[in-house]
């Protein structure tokens, strides 16, 4: 029976509300790439690191998907919207390098997610949200423009 893109996005879900890493590194090819707001991770090492530290950041992360969309090919691609919560109680690796030590705020930011498999593994994965509302969430506000 072959496995589609929509069970193996539901495996990572999953895993990483379960914040098993081992597990979700699983459904992932050792060549795949993740692509979030923060940039590319490419393979399983940088990977692994990425979901990590998210954990470490937000450690009772929780993923739920709202709505699962219908793809032209579900044994290749699956879709999901979903929102992000947790507590932010460890760094978060900010835009240029710096960390934004625990605030203690919680998050709920709206994400959406593209993934594609081939051999019943995560190539491709790849997921959105807005930045600004999560930093706004934590506290953090933009410099003021210049007029």
């Amino acid at each position: 029976m072959m496995v589609t893109a929509r069970e193996v996005k539901d495996r990572v879900i999953a895993a990483l509300n379960d914040h098993d890493l081992e597990a979700a590194m699983r459904c992932f090819a050792r060549d795949a790439v993740y692509v979030g707001p923060v940039g590319a991770a490419e393979g399983h090492e940088q990977i692994g690191w990425y979901f990590e530290h998210l954990l470490q950041a937000f450690p009772d992360l929780q993923l739920t998907p709202w709505c699962k969309v219908p793809v032209f090919d579900p044994a290749v691609s699956a879709v999901s919207e979903y929102v992000m919560t947790g507590t932010h109680l460890g760094p978060l690796l900010l835009p240029g390098g710096s960390a934004l030590e625990a605030t203690g705020h919680r998050i709920a930011v709206r994400a959406a997610g593209l993934c594609t498999i081939e051999n019943g593994l995560i190539i491709s994965d790849r997921d959105y949200y807005d930045q600004l509302e999560l930093f706004s969430q934590l506290g953090l506000c933009l410099p003021e423009a210049v007029a």
